[in-house]
């Protein structure tokens, strides 16, 4: 008999697949152009989705670029060579929302990552990506509150990170020699 555990398991895998099958390769490649060619890379992202941001955070720098996390201590002053990713399940989070206001102000481009097209946040971005899960009631506890927005965009931020590593001919033991000593 399978487990709950096994069963929400491949239950969020099918899921991923399926919110991931209608990826815009034109998106995709202007989401690199914007990482590439801007002076540093700005994330943001409040609770889980934060944590979403840092992990594609950690990849960009093992890939040699600039990235600041919006809220750190030392995170340097936005200006209109950057570009910001932001990322937030329903697109209304204030402090997101506030966020990509002002860096829009100053001339830098804002990539939104949400489950919602219409939302204020989406609104404020130079470039939209929408991953909706589409959640129903009935497998809500499979996979609840957002593991299936989160866990998209993970593997979507994780697929930038294999199109820039073939961009800039990155290979796993550069990105090593990159990668932070853990004490």
């Amino acid at each position: 008999m399978t487990s709950r555990a096994t069963e929400s398991s491949h239950y969020i895998a099918k899921k991923i697949a399926e919110i991931l099958a209608n990826g815009d390769k034109e998106t995709i490649e202007e989401i690199v152009r914007l990482l590439l060619s801007s002076d540093k890379v700005f994330m943001y992202g409040a609770g889980r989705s934060g944590l979403i941001g840092k992990a594609f955070a950690i990849r960009l720098v093992q890939l040699g670029l600039k990235v600041f996390f919006i809220g750190e201590t030392t995170t340097p002053i936005v200006d209109d060579t950057d570009v910001a990713l932001i990322i937030s399940n329903t697109g209304e989070t204030m402090s997101a929302i506030q966020t990509a206001n002002i860096i829009r102000r100053v001339g830098a481009k804002v990539i939104v990552i949400t489950s919602r097209r219409t939302s204020k946040l989406a609104h404020a971005a130079n470039l939209v990506v929408v991953l909706d899960p589409e959640p129903d009631d009935e497998t809500a506890a499979l996979a609840p509150l957002g593991t299936l927005f989160e866990d998209s965009a993970l593997v979507f931020l994780d697929g930038i990170i294999a199109r820039i590593m073939e961009k800039r001919k990155e290979t796993e033991s550069k990105m090593r020699g990159r990668h932070a000593i853990w004490v």
